[in-house]
């Protein structure tokens, strides 16, 4: 097994690991803002810049550990004052969010590329309070004699 600040570029776990991720308006502004901030830094560096493919590079195009990002992300959380949270917690608050936006958990299964639905609600969807509470007001609203 490799050490954890090596980067392994390897295939999908399965199929329905490799699919495309649907992102939001803002996040592909920031995305597209970065992309002309790499070009920059690529035309700056010339021959010297390392081409890796990747999205997220150092400014001289070579490949960001994955270890530096996981430090990086558990200080930048730290600062801003969040309870301890892993990188890799950010798929479990994501299954949440889309939960308690409603989203079926069929779509948010196939987006984290999970084979079963059950594995998505038992291990990476949480119920927020005020989502469960919504819940609870409109079953009973089912219930509740309307009052005109």
């Amino acid at each position: 097994m490799a050490p954890a600040w090596v980067t392994i570029k390897a295939t999908p776990h399965s199929d329905a690991s490799d699919a495309l991720v649907a992102l939001d308006a803002a996040t592909v502004a920031v995305l597209r803002a970065w992309r002309k901030a790499q070009v920059t830094e690529r035309l700056e560096w010339g021959p010297a810049w390392t081409d890796t493919g990747r999205v997220f590079t150092r400014e001289d195009g070579t490949a960001v550990p994955g270890q530096w990002v996981s430090v990086r992300f558990e200080t930048l959380a730290f600062r801003a004052g969040l309870p301890p949270v892993r990188f890799h917690d950010l798929r479990h608050g994501a299954a949440s969010l889309f939960k308690a936006a409603g989203v079926d958990t069929k779509h948010i299964s196939a987006m984290l590329g999970h084979a079963r639905t059950s594995f998505t609600d038992d291990v990476y969807v949480t119920l927020f309070p005020d989502v469960a509470r919504e819940a609870a007001e409109r079953a009973a609203a089912v219930v509740r004699p309307q009052t005109s």
